[in-house]
């Protein structure tokens, strides 16, 4: 678990492999029964850390004025992430399915206590989140943010996923 500091709040973050339970967790929010609550995102598609940074941003900002997109902060964030403007569309893609088994878990200030109620929650191995660059699924990032062959020769992976996710409410 890695806890970074974002706009003046933290998010915790722990990547896990081979997970068995995604189902019930994923019926878990669907049903907005998660204790404690926390996002639950498909890890394939996250190269790095940093663009899941630029969501947790402007889920904070979202928070902050009052104007968030979905029903709960953490579910902002997985919608944020996506790129996309359809919530449902959004949720399924860059959150988890129930044949998850590679899931990164994220917290908004998370008390110590809360992230070991997370890991309770998760029949998986903790690992590092450096695995998250060799882990990604290249060719589902590229088509899933339409990222040319043309642009990442110019800009990494985990920056064009950035830039879609700061200027999607711009187009």
């Amino acid at each position: 678990m890695k806890v970074f500091q974002v706009n003046g709040e933290t998010l915790a973050l722990a990547l896990y492999s081979d997970v068995t339970n995604a189902k019930e967790l994923q019926d878990s929010m669907q049903a907005g029964t998660l204790e404690p609550e926390v996002a639950f995102l498909n890890a394939s598609l996250i190269p790095d850390v940093f663009p899941l940074l630029a969501a947790a941003h402007k889920t904070i900002v979202a928070k902050s004025r009052e104007s968030l997109t979905t029903r709960t902060l953490h579910s902002e964030l997985v919608y944020n992430y996506s790129g996309s403007k359809h919530i449902t569309e959004s949720l399924k893609r860059c959150g988890i399915s129930e044949s998850s088994s590679y899931v990164l878990a994220a917290r908004f200030n998370a008390s110590p206590d809360e992230m070991k109620g997370v890991e309770k929650l998760i029949n998986g191995k903790q690992i590092d989140l450096e695995e998250l660059g060799v882990r990604a699924d290249q060719a589902q990032i590229l088509k899933q943010y339409k990222i040319s062959s043309v642009e990442l020769r110019v800009s990494s992976l985990a920056d064009a996923i950035t830039s879609r996710i700061a200027a999607r409410d711009a187009l």
